[in-house]
């Protein structure tokens, strides 16, 4: 199984999650590309898109809310995943799983959903989504985080694999 991994990341917590979960899909016996979401190729021949990113307000992270987090220290890449599903054709089909970082909370919203929605609206078939917890000022991500992810990487292979 091929797999595109798509991530923004600034305070590097998201990108440690992609890798955990890079980790994962690959003992799975995954072949994965990580790439950033402002490096990210069309998704053409990947039987699975993994695509993560922070949650900010509410959502995916826009340029204002880069800029903030610019000001807080964070690495800011200059575009990021909603510019790089914004580029996209059609995904006629092609499974795609999505991932975010957020503070727990019933008022802090997921990125991870609103990938699921951009990607359901250009014909993807959405095989799961997780958010994977992080806190204080700047995040840092919650005790055994990068473990759930290295193993929702593993679950994924079964998931998005083909019945044959």
């Amino acid at each position: 199984m091929k797999v595109l991994l798509v991530v923004e990341s600034m305070f590097g917590n998201t990108a440690a999650v992609a890798q955990a979960i890079a980790a994962g899909l690959r003992g799975a016996s995954a072949e994965v590309e990580l790439v950033a979401a402002d490096h990210a190729p069309n998704p053409a021949g990947a039987d699975l898109v993994l695509v993560g990113a922070p949650t900010h307000n509410l959502g995916l992270p826009t340029p204002k809310s880069r800029e903030i987090a610019a000001s807080q220290g964070a690495e800011v890449p200059a575009c990021g995943v909603a510019e790089w599903l914004a580029s996209l054709g059609r995904f006629d089909r092609r499974n795609v799983a999505s991932f975010d970082t957020a503070v727990p909370s019933v008022f802090s919203g997921s990125a991870a959903k609103q990938i699921v929605q951009r990607a359901r609206r250009l014909g993807a078939t959405i095989v799961d989504r997780q958010s994977f917890r992080v806190a204080g000022s700047p995040p840092v991500l919650a005790d055994g985080e990068l473990a759930r992810a290295e193993g929702w990487g593993r679950d994924l292979v079964a998931k998005a694999s083909p019945v044959r």
